[in-house]
């Protein structure tokens, strides 16, 4: 996988990824999460849900279209990279707010409604990557793009142990076809023991592997990881209410359709650790 691919595929999952949150955003689709992010600026007491989803929604819109400008080279990317910041920072800092946690389940690391937050760390680490490759070194970036990788295995998969979340994760475990075995196997608490020991496990040996150099490792666990989040987005296909405007823009929708920045980072990991990047 030379530069120029990896670049048309970030390109791509960027713009597909922000064009669905957007117009998500835009529909008014999910106002909680809304509300839930701009009530920690105290924005939703002076702005209406539904500005706020336009206000949103514009920005992301906004954000594909200066990513596809940029790709093609007709302006700069620098538009791009301050929105991408900016889109990222908003949510992000609102890991600070209370209604964030559960509290009564021991608060950090445990995490509530901020699950879909987090995964906003993995944004900015791959527009450096595409647009600003020669300003940091092949081992930044390679840090960069994993750890928000490890982060949300660690974070989540750590999650899976608690029954909260393993009932939580059931109606659409066992609505897919790939996964639903599980509970003919183990119980709820087990088959969620499974998977968050699979998340864990894996993004472990990944960070084993890149500390090492070890190239066999980094694949092995590379795809480990890849898997779980090409499977999420499985759920939008196989969930009940599949194929509905519900399921690809709404919550679950605004979920998993984050977890295509996650492939991203794991193709820059694999373009600089495995394939010799050419120009």
């Amino acid at each position: 996988m030379n530069l120029k691919h990896t670049n048309n595929a970030l390109s791509f999952l960027l713009s597909l990824s922000f064009l669905l949150l957007g117009l998500s955003f835009a529909l008014g689709a999910n106002p909680n999460t809304l509300t839930a992010t701009f009530s920690f600026y105290e924005l939703d007491a002076l702005i209406g849900v539904n500005t706020l989803g336009l206000l949103a929604g514009s920005t992301m819109l906004a954000l594909v279209t200066t990513t596809l400008a940029a790709h093609f080279k007709l302006i700069k990317p620098t538009a791009a990279l301050v929105l991408a910041i900016v889109i990222s920072i908003v949510p992000l800092l609102t890991l600070f707010a209370s209604n964030r946690w559960m509290a009564q389940l021991g608060g950090f690391p445990i995490i509530g409604s901020g699950q879909g937050i987090i995964k906003y760390f993995a944004v900015v680490p791959l527009y450096l990557f595409l647009f600003y490759k020669d300003k940091l070194t092949d081992k930044q970036h390679v840090l960069l793009n994993f750890i928000p990788v490890a982060m949300v295995l660690l974070w989540i998969g750590g999650m899976k142990f608690y029954e909260f979340e393993a009932k939580g994760i059931v109606s659409l475990v066992e609505t897919s076809p790939f996964m639903s075995w599980l509970y003919t196997v183990f119980s709820v608490q087990g088959a969620s023991n499974v998977i968050g020991g699979f998340d864990v496990l894996f993004a472990v040996l990944l960070g084993l592997g890149l500390f090492l150099n070890n190239k066999k490792l980094i694949i092995v666990s590379g795809l480990a990881c890849l898997s779980v989040f090409m499977m999420t987005q499985t759920f939008l296909i196989t969930a009940t209410s599949a194929f509905s405007s519900s399921t690809l823009l709404e919550r679950l929708g605004q979920f998993v359709i984050k977890d295509l920045w996650y492939v991203g980072n794991l193709i820059v990991i694999a373009t600089l650790m495995i394939f010799k990047p050419t120009k």
